[in-house]
């Protein structure tokens, strides 16, 4: 029931430079400090050779959740499931519900007489979620086969995927893009960009992120402000809106972060519409990648590590060197009307 469109301002950031190219960032936020700091963090990180990072995994999970009349039953599907040798007749009927649709594994896990069947499969450049829907529903009337007494519940009722929810699952396992982001900062760099040093960097990073996380029960994410720039991206590149470790090596600042589940699409869904396309297209991977399919979305997943790289040393060293409040001050209370420059 569409009535309009809400606009939210956007902003750019960089170059980042990642992995020896450099990109310009699109942000949608209507925190104006965010894309400023940033940017400035961005220079930090291109003065000393830029960030590298790594893809780790690639799959997107749907988890159904199916029921028996006893547990032995349900146990029985489970075996099933987890026998190697079944796994190509499966793996050929999920296949069948697209042509990037690749089934990866299954990880059954039960509970009394309750299966839920957690699915994983790779989705070219669209994110996947419809994809991989079609994917089990074929899986599903497959098993019906050989366990017609098996009752579906729901094809994405077992929350074992787990989807647009802070979960262990998908901090252990992954889901969509697990990414791995590093960054070496020289000590000279921290003091003349960042304003700060690097003992004071580790020590933060010790008490907030690590310590401050535990106390506060923070399941996995122990970062400063990662969703920050995710929602950012998101939003600018036409994602579904809905994590860090620092360390001391010698005398400069080595950074990384691990995000495990970076859910992004370059096709399909938010990402066809004009403002987010040209957003896309803006960093070289707009729609779905000609060579190598799944490319396109890979790379955003690396760009958007990369800036969570940025965005989490920027607000660590606007802490360290007292800058925090003065900057907020500075560019979230501006007098200026922004309103005119939005048309």
């Amino acid at each position: 029931m569409p009535i309009g469109f809400m606009q939210i301002p956007v902003g750019i950031a960089g170059p980042l430079l990642l992995d020896g190219v450099e990109y310009t960032v699109p942000m949608a936020t209507t925190e104006r400090c965010l894309v400023a700091s940033t940017n400035r963090r961005y220079k930090a990180t291109h003065a000393c050779g830029g960030a590298s990072s790594v893809l780790l995994r690639d799959g997107m999970t749907r988890a159904p959740v199916v029921r028996f009349s006893s547990a032995k039953r349900a146990a029985q599907l489970k075996i099933y499931l987890e026998d190697p040798l079944n796994f190509d007749a499966l793996s050929l009927t999920f296949n069948k519900s697209s042509r990037f649709a690749r089934l990866q594994s299954i990880q059954p896990a039960i509970a009394g007489k309750n299966l839920y069947i957690r699915f994983c499969c790779s989705t070219g450049d669209a994110m996947g979620m419809n994809m991989v829907s079609k994917g089990v529903q074929n899986v599903l009337d497959f098993l019906l086969k050989d366990f017609p007494d098996m009752d579906v519940i729901g094809i994405s009722a077992g929350n074992y995927c787990s989807d647009k929810k802070a979960a262990a699952v998908n901090w252990i396992e992954g889901r969509g893009k697990s990414v791995v982001c590093e960054a070496v900062i020289k000590e000279e760099v921290v003091k003349k960009v960042l304003k700060t040093n690097v003992e004071a960097l580790v020590e933060l990073n010790m008490l907030k992120n690590l310590t401050g996380s535990a106390i506060a029960g923070a399941l996995g994410g122990f970062n400063a402000h990662a969703s920050n720039i995710v929602s950012a991206i998101y939003l600018a590149t036409g994602q579904d809106p809905a994590q860090n470790v620092d360390y001391h090596d010698g005398k400069d600042l080595h950074i990384s972060v691990t995000m495990p589940s970076i859910e992004v699409g370059t096709v399909g869904g938010g990402t066809q519409l004009a403002s987010q396309s040209a957003c896309l297209n803006l960093l070289g991977v707009e729609g779905a990648s000609k060579d190598s399919p799944g490319a396109n979305s890979r790379l955003l997943a690396t760009i958007v590590a990369g800036s969570v790289l940025a965005g989490e040393l920027s607000l660590m060293s606007a802490i360290a060197a007292g800058q925090l409040a003065k900057s907020h001050m500075k560019y979230n209370r501006s007098s200026k009307d922004i309103s005119k420059i939005v048309s």
